[in-house]
């Protein structure tokens, strides 16, 4: 009965990572390697970026990965969390490269 128990929570456990990374992948500008990145931040839907700083959210995957990471990610997380802040976001806002930081 433990391996039947253990192959369900494996099973329930890749069914939750598979439904976190499609809902995540509704994101603008956000594919499966993001959504992914995302994931291993502990966010497992779109629902969590409403307050979440972008800012923090990179910081946190540069440590996790051991490197700096592509600034291109930090304005993917900055679009990201507009488009789970906004009930009705601006199609302009939802393009990551409006993200950059200003000149």
């Amino acid at each position: 009965m433990l391996c039947y128990d253990l192959l369900m929570i494996k099973t329930t456990s890749v069914t939750h990572r598979n439904a976190a990374l499609k809902d995540l992948q509704r994101i603008p500008g956000v594919g499966p390697s993001i959504a992914s990145d995302l994931y291993g931040l502990g966010i497992t839907a779109v629902q969590d970026l409403r307050d979440s700083d972008p800012e923090a959210l990179y910081a946190e995957l540069c440590v996790q990965v051991g490197q700096p990471v592509d600034r291109c990610v930090l304005y993917v997380f900055r679009c990201a969390a507009y488009f789970a802040s906004c009930p009705d976001p601006v199609p302009e806002k939802c393009q990551w490269w409006n993200w950059k930081n200003p000149a």
